[in-house]
């Protein structure tokens, strides 16, 4: 293991492009910026599956019930009257507000393997899987493993808090399968409006965002890549504002003498961008129920999630399934999100990607 570190770190990382698009300078507009304390009153976000959606979702998942999951494509769960709903919703996600929750899947009764097909299916609609880790699960869950030495450091195997991050893909869906006792509220954030108040309050600290700042992958290493590469969190492109952020990925670049180093004004920046996702005034937090689909959009919404209180019974435990999506028709990136995406073509981009890893969907917890 220690060969391989020393091969892995004679890499070195991917530097900030020198054509990587200028900053912004000030507010941006749109329907990207919004306060959570409105959306919560008004409650257009939340789309209720009616009968005969639900119906139309379950004739659907009996078309593909002699097939792999993995072969699972739009043509193949065909919605014709809820799927021109879920196109605009796509759209809304990657274009307008930021985000979606699908209210009332019928997934009662349904096995796990049924459940999966229906969500895959679903998902179909928004983007193509991508792996979420580097054991190439295409199907996530998100649950207590209570204990188990599943991965190294991934908040969403334990019942802890999760602090407002970004996933790397384009999209992240969750279903909610059971929830837990108490706790485990959803939290999301327009980085779009936390751009803005940075703008407002510091322009220092927004402009310190615009520039290079180093990322750790983590082990999570693509082939011939090095162990970090340098992307700023807020940038610019093409008319749009795309952002990035995992604070633990930065900080720990400490360990890579070539990365650039963590300056105090950027860890003033970095502390003020999580103040102001923290805010009352800017977040929405919102409890699941089962049958609750949410759908963001990592390039304008940081997520959190609170600490969770879980049930005794393990047939009871808060159980969440994942999936990542690379949507054909995502917004155009700089070529620097290719150090974090692999690629920066729409519906070919983001998860992970390492030597040897073979896609896998997994129906439980593995």
């Amino acid at each position: 293991m220690a060969q391989e570190d020393a091969e892995l770190n004679s890499i070195p990382g991917d530097r900030l492009p020198k054509d990587h698009p200028p900053l912004h300078r000030g507010p941006i507009g749109g329907p990207s910026v919004w306060y959570g304390p409105e959306l919560a009153k008004q409650k257009t976000w939340i789309y209720e599956l009616t009968p005969s959606d639900q119906g139309e979702i379950l004739a659907a998942l009996d078309a593909v019930r002699g097939r792999e999951i993995q072969e699972i494509r739009r043509a193949l769960f065909p919605l014709d009257r809820l799927g021109p709903e879920l196109d605009a919703f796509r759209q809304e996600v990657l274009r307008g507000r930021g985000f979606v929750l699908l209210r009332g899947m019928p997934i009662k009764g349904l096995s796990i393997e049924d459940t999966a097909k229906l969500y895959w299916g679903i998902g179909s609609y928004f983007g193509v899987p991508r792996a979420q880790n580097a054991r190439g699960h295409l199907l996530g869950h998100v649950t207590d493993v209570q204990g188990q030495v599943v991965e190294r450091a991934r908040g969403y195997l334990t019942n802890r808090h999760l602090k407002y991050h970004c996933d790397y893909v384009d999209i992240v869906a969750l279903l909610c399968l059971r929830k837990s006792k108490s706790g485990g509220l959803s939290s999301l954030v327009s980085s779009h409006t936390i751009h803005n108040e940075m703008w407002r309050r510091r322009p220092d600290l927004a402009e310190r965002l615009y520039g290079p700042i180093p990322h750790d992958r983590h082990e999570e290493v693509p082939p011939g890549k090095g162990p970090w590469y340098e992307l700023p969190i807020f940038n610019y492109y093409q008319n749009r504002l795309s952002i990035y952020f995992i604070r633990r990925n930065i900080e720990s670049t400490a360990n890579y003498p070539d990365a650039l180093p963590i300056t105090a004004e950027l860890e003033e920046a970095l502390d003020f961008l999580q103040a102001l996702a923290n805010n009352p005034a800017l977040h929405l937090k919102m409890a699941f129920e089962p049958g609750d689909m949410q759908i963001i959009h990592n390039h304008q919404i940081m997520h959190d999630r609170t600490a969770y209180e879980d049930w005794p019974e393990p047939e009871k435990r808060r159980h969440l399934l994942r999936l990542w999506l690379s949507p054909p028709d995502g917004i155009p990136l700089p070529k620097a999100f290719a150090g974090l995406y692999g690629s920066v073509e729409p519906g070919n981009r983001g998860g992970v990607t390492v030597p040897g890893m073979e896609p896998i969907v997994p129906l439980e917890p593995v």
